[in-house]
């Protein structure tokens, strides 16, 4: 886009978008405003950025996430001043914890209007605390050539330091002076006499740089000696699931160890890559005869534990000596176990891996007993909990999750809202060949923004899917406001328990008052009419066959809710009774 040179304003925040611009950012996502006018007038002129208003600044940068999370790339907000930006905050923890890119740029008031009781001004620099990678503000426009050097050289860093050496937040703060509008002001006009046409010239799209991975023979002689170890992979949304399974089925192979995979990794929908798949290691483990022939000699953590409790507590007993590969540089250990970073993802990993001579493994390994049981007792729970489910007539939340594993159309991005949603997904999504890629806000596990974040992620998608119970989906209904100019197809599988059915499993559901008053809180409400309200489809799932007819095929475009009323406390007894029996019945030797 070219610089628009009516005024001071327009011309400073024209460089910005175009920075980016160049750099590669493709979608930003604004909240009206009055000072943010130069900016929103700016990215409103630019045709290679598509820019979507959101009236509430929350649901904003949750949409924002969303969008960052389907791309991998930065994502652009933008706000006035005052309380607006406050509403990024819950985003930008889950960004910060998710490593998500999102480059957030609040407007504010000059310098001499702080301080001073101006109208809609707080004190916004470090507003988002240590959560963003890197934060700055701007300096209030000016019209000097060297100013602009100095923006678009500021731009490219926040760039890189929204993707590197961990993808996170960047905060920029910009105050502007008035006039806000795009008034000429003939003293720009006149600069653009001094604006250079090879301004722009150089910036590049940056990318980070390969590494070359090596591992010390002495690791990787233990590894190789050791049959009984353990690959654990936790939740993951990587660019590309397909070279991902198959760099940790590249591990898995080599070493002749089983993967324990989480629900919400992409692991347990492209199973044709890795034969050595567990996907019921929480079931298996709640045996207490299996607990102890379990026991792995080391373990080697791909990004962040699963969620478990069963797994991270058997885990912790252990004191298993681990190593944990990550990319970044934080620490993903949440049991203090005998842990040793690897600075390293895990293709990097698999890549060393495969440069080594194939002796440098044990031979047969993959034939180990304790790989065998491993399997062995996972195709014994799995084949179980399919005879269950298939036995379960009546309308229960965890057979929502078991059925979307069987039955979605391939490659369905899928949103699972935190809470009792994703441990249904942990404990029964069956491993098959769907190779769909699952999506969640596992940063900060809260529910906020659970629908503007699944909006984000099927915005100029494939027709998608968001399971969610009912708080989740209230607490962020706001979300239907973006429907206007939302492109793409959301299909809402809507568990309606009438409270946060999650307490139901937790001891507090055993003193009442005040558990159903103040944990549980039933909102009672009428979906019918909240989406009728929205102008959002609505449909009443009555049974399994119609649940399964409307999951089969997935609309092309629009929002639909289907809601799935299920019973609270029927359903966390059934959890409960049918964990004892599997476990209960787990017939294996070793």
């Amino acid at each position: 886009m070219p610089v628009d040179f009516r005024s001071i304003n327009t011309v400073w925040a024209s460089v910005i978008v175009e920075t980016l611009h160049c750099l590669g950012l493709q979608s930003v996502v604004i909240s009206p405003g009055s000072r943010s006018t130069p900016l929103t007038v700016a990215f409103a002129a630019c045709d290679q950025i598509e820019a979507i208003p959101v009236l509430d600044e929350r649901s904003a940068a949750f949409l924002a996430l969303g969008l960052a999370k389907q791309s991998h790339r930065p994502v652009a907000l933008v706000c006035t001043s005052g309380t607006a930006g406050a509403n990024y905050f819950p985003a930008i923890i889950e960004a910060r914890e998710s490593r998500v890119p999102l480059i957030v740029l609040t407007t504010d008031r000059p310098p001499e209007l702080r301080d001073c009781y101006s109208g809609q001004t707080i004190d916004q620099l470090r507003l988002f605390g240590e959560y963003p990678n890197w934060q700055t503000e701007l300096a209030v426009p000016e019209l000097d050539l060297g100013q602009l050097r100095y923006l678009r050289q500021t731009i490219v860093q926040a760039w890189r330091r929204s993707l590197h050496p961990v993808p996170g937040v960047v905060h920029l703060n910009q105050p502007f002076r008035e006039p806000l509008p795009p008034i000429p002001d003939g003293q720009a006009e006149l600069f653009q006499t001094q604006f250079p046409d090879s301004f722009f010239d150089a910036l590049d799209g940056w990318e980070p740089q390969p590494v070359t991975v090596e591992l010390s023979p002495t690791l990787r002689a233990r590894w190789a000696s050791t049959p009984n170890g353990l690959i654990v992979a936790g939740q993951a949304q990587p660019p590309d699931p397909l070279e991902y399974c198959r760099a940790i089925a590249t591990l898995s192979q080599a070493l002749g160890w089983p993967v324990l995979a989480e629900g919400l990794s992409p692991l347990r929908n492209f199973t044709s890559v890795n034969p050595y798949l567990v996907a019921h290691y929480d079931t298996i483990l709640r045996n207490p005869k299996a607990a102890e022939t379990f026991n792995p000699t080391y373990v080697l953590q791909i990004g962040p534990l699963p969620t478990s409790k069963v797994l991270r507590q058997w885990l912790a007993d252990r004191d298993v000596e681990t190593w944990q590969v990550d990319g970044g540089d934080r620490n993903l250990d949440p049991l203090h176990n005998r842990t040793t970073p690897l600075t390293m993802t895990v293709g990097q990993l698999a890549g060393a891996i495969a440069r080594e001579a194939s002796e440098s493994f044990a031979d047969g390994a993959e034939h180990s007993e304790y790989l065998t049981g491993w399997l062995a007792a996972d195709a014994q729970i799995g084949a179980a909990v399919d005879c269950t489910m298939e036995g379960c007539d009546r309308l229960c939340e965890s057979k929502v999750s078991w059925l979307m594993s069987r039955v979605l159309p391939q490659d369905t991005p899928v949103f699972v809202a935190n809470s009792t949603a994703v441990r249904d997904v942990e404990w029964f999504w069956r491993p098959g060949q769907l190779q769909v890629q699952p999506y969640v806000n596992r940063g900060a596990n809260g529910i906020d923004g659970t629908l503007s974040t699944a909006l984000g992620i099927a915005h100029r998608n494939r027709p998608a899917v968001m399971l969610t119970g009912d708080l989740a989906l209230l607490h962020d209904t706001n979300g239907f406001l973006t429907r206007s100019h939302f492109q793409g197809s959301l299909t809402i599988l809507l568990l309606n328990n009438n409270g946060g059915g999650i307490f139901n499993l937790l001891p507090i559901s055993k003193f009442d008052p005040p558990f159903e008053e103040f944990f549980a809180t039933p909102q009672t409400i009428a979906f019918a009419h909240l989406c009728q309200t929205y102008g959002v489809t609505y449909e009443r799932i009555t049974d399994w066959g119609h649940l399964r007819d409307r999951l089969k095929y997935l609309p092309d475009s629009g929002l639909r809710v289907l809601e799935i009323p299920t019973h609270r406390e029927q359903d966390a007894d059934w959890r409960l009774q049918t964990f004892a029996q599997l476990a209960a019945d787990l017939d294996f030797c070793l």
